[in-house]
């Protein structure tokens, strides 16, 4: 089953150096999509175990099973227009509309 217009929750406006959480999610895929997360039209790289993320200056986690993108720490340069896309293989993917973060 191809998945539909995933649900993204994004806050509006968030502190500099608080914990900030994005989550994206949609139910109807089988098998279960992989979500994949988009600051200002440019994919966010997951991050790996490798030292390229730390050297990319990455602060998020992404979780491409859950939909979560994670900010341990948000700063002023996460500011920005965000969204994500659901994809199982099947059918086209979708994507939910582009919310903007300002920090």
């Amino acid at each position: 089953v191809a998945p539909t217009t995933p649900v993204c929750e994004v806050p509006s406006s968030a502190m500099t150096g608080t914990v900030v959480q994005l989550s994206c999610k949609e139910t109807e895929g089988s098998p279960p999509s992989e979500y994949q997360w988009y600051k200002n039209g440019v994919a966010l790289l997951e991050k790996t175990g490798t030292g390229s993320a730390r050297a990319a200056n990455i602060t998020y986690t992404m979780n491409k099973k859950t939909g979560t993108l994670l900010f341990n720490t948000v700063t002023k340069n996460d500011t920005g227009e965000y969204f994500c896309e659901a994809s199982n293989g099947i059918g086209l993917s979708q994507k939910c509309s582009v919310k903007r973060m300002q920090v």
